[in-house]
């Protein structure tokens, strides 16, 4: 992992309890700038006063979710970064949930019980290997095919892809 001592990490949970579980792995991996909101409302408020580089949100929680949150910062239009790197942290892992949040934009998901290394390798991906953003009709945010088609040479993917 790199030295991520720098990085400014928004932090959107509403459990005090996972709150502190979540700024204890940062700070003991030297990241020193957290700052914290309760939910998806007060985090859009903290982001326009506050430059973070990765939101690490939760899932569940009231009244804006993590995806309303991410979709709210993808697509409104007055969102301070619609590029910044999203991390969803939840407990839901069923399928149609990580569909949600990936299709909302979310750039990385990672499940609790939350560890450490889950946590510190899913921001080394936004980091290290971020995706390009991707922009269509019906979606904005990181690519969310995660391997290449090396053998695809054309500018569109889709028959309908020129169609835009």
């Amino acid at each position: 992992m790199a030295d991520y001592g720098t990085l400014k990490i928004l932090l959107v949970e509403d459990n005090q309890h996972m709150r502190s579980i979540v700024t204890a792995i940062l700070k003991g991996s030297g990241i020193r700038d957290v700052r914290e909101a309760k939910d998806g409302a007060e985090a859009f408020d903290v982001l326009k006063q506050y430059p973070a580089d990765i939101a690490l949100v939760d899932f569940n929680m009231f009244p804006i979710d993590g995806v309303e949150f991410t979709r709210m910062l993808r697509k409104s239009s007055d969102s301070s970064n619609p590029y910044l790197p999203v991390v969803m942290i939840t407990g839901h892992s069923e399928r149609s949930r990580v569909v949600e949040a990936r299709d909302a934009g979310v750039n990385e998901f990672v499940v609790k019980p939350l560890t450490a290394r889950a946590l510190l390798s899913r921001l080394d991906a936004v980091v290290m290997r971020p995706r390009p953003f991707i922009r269509c009709q019906t979606y904005f945010g990181p690519d969310r095919r995660r391997k290449g088609d090396g053998s695809y040479a054309g500018p569109y993917r889709r028959a309908t892809d020129g169609m835009l």
